[in-house]
């Protein structure tokens, strides 16, 4: 079976590298270059602190890969282990906090709920005063996204994966009897045919994988997709008092602002703050940071822990995108025979990529290998009314 991935980020090279370990013939045409679109613009976060069962499973299915990579891929992603801690500073949030561990519990995540006092234990400088309860994971932590792309691309191409960077896909029609309901994963009951720069390329299925990109690419097909690239920023700073390496990723929930440490006593700050949130071109969008945002961010990331004063120095930082679905949750769906979507991460996309790359070979093949359920995550819950939340989104 030949699968091509429209999309050479970190989610679709997963998926390539998924197939390819299952027997697949598997191309992967970017428009760009490897990574070069949201994955290299991630922050790098790997949580499984979600307030949905599904994105917590996909987490968990996808850890061990993370702790495994250097060894499996050969290429070091940095990988952190310093937690994640989550705060809030109402107690409609708190409450929301005890339901989301309880549930991340359940599953098999080691996530509790913290006193102010007792989260200050992970973060010595934070204004407990502020706030009423806290959450944090010990399994959480971060890496680096453009080393889990270089692994992946190495990987993929040692086992056969035809990677042509520089290949926007311009057009995909159906190719043969595209009658059959089940012509998933035979060429005789139809496939795809899609154009390139480069020519022809005809495959038994398709993976939209293109991040923000990946509305404009399912409707080639005469898919509709609701997904919105949504316009992010991150900034590097050099705090004013000693943020310690290996103080957690926090995330302060009600005012949507972040922080963790970054090498060499530099600090990453983030968040969206403004009321307005519209959609943007992702051909066409400012990549640069907003000077006054990273002010904002800064000031937001003080309010939370005394570690980021007035002699704070803005370094540099830039702006990507979110792919983001109205539920903040993914699509994972075959949409139409042989046509399947893994899009729509709202920001997740880098850390749940390994088993969304086992889902989608799933999708692909007809087969139930992946350890996660990935059916509320279909096209047409948003139809159906039956979405889900994500509520520990920053």
């Amino acid at each position: 079976m030949h699968v091509l991935i429209i999309g050479g980020g970190v989610v679709g090279l997963a998926c390539a590298h998924a197939l390819a370990g299952r027997g697949a013939e598997v191309t992967v045409c970017e428009a760009g270059t490897l990574g070069g679109g949201s994955t290299g613009r991630a922050a790098g976060g790997i949580r499984t602190q979600f307030s949905t069962r599904v994105n917590v499973e996909l987490s968990l299915a996808s850890v061990p890969v993370w702790e495994s990579f250097a060894d499996d891929f050969g290429v070091d992603i940095d990988y952190r282990r310093s937690g994640y801690l989550f705060l809030a500073r109402t107690e409609e949030t708190a409450a929301a906090f005890r339901e989301n561990v309880a549930m991340q519990t359940d599953a098999g995540a080691p996530s509790r709920v913290l006193s102010p006092e007792e989260a200050a234990e992970h973060l010595p400088k934070l204004r407990t005063e502020s706030f009423v309860a806290a959450t944090f994971s010990a399994a959480d932590g971060v890496a680096d996204p453009h080393s889990a792309v270089q692994g992946y691309s190495d990987a993929v191409r040692a086992a056969g994966v035809d990677v042509q960077t520089k290949t926007p896909v311009t057009d995909l029609t159906r190719v043969g009897d595209s009658g059959s309901a089940d012509a998933m994963s035979t060429r005789k009951t139809g496939g795809w045919r899609a154009e390139t720069p480069d020519g022809s390329i005809d495959a038994d299925a398709v993976v939209v994988a293109a991040g923000a990109w990946s509305d404009q690419v399912a409707s080639l097909a005469g898919i509709d997709l609701p997904l919105a690239p949504r316009r992010r920023q991150i900034a590097v700073v050099e705090p004013e008092g000693d943020l310690p390496a290996n103080a957690p990723l926090t995330i302060d929930l009600d005012t949507g602002a972040y922080f963790r440490p970054e090498r060499e006593g530099t600090a990453i700050v983030g968040g969206h703050f403004s009321g307005s949130d519209p959609d943007v071109d992702p051909d066409r969008f400012d990549e640069s940071m907003d000077v006054d945002w990273a002010v904002e961010a800064t000031e937001r990331a003080d309010d939370a822990a005394a570690y980021f004063g007035p002699e704070t120095r803005i370094r540099n930082g830039w702006a990507g995108l979110y792919a983001v679905t109205p539920d903040h949750h993914a699509i994972l769906d075959a949409v139409d025979p042989g046509l399947v979507v893994a899009a729509g991460f709202s920001g997740h996309g880098f850390q749940h990529a390994p088993a969304t790359g086992e889902a989608v070979a799933d999708l692909c093949l007809g087969e139930d290998a992946c350890e996660v359920d990935v059916s509320a995550l279909s096209l047409d819950r948003f139809e159906s009314g039956e979405t889900l939340r994500e509520r520990n989104v920053a």
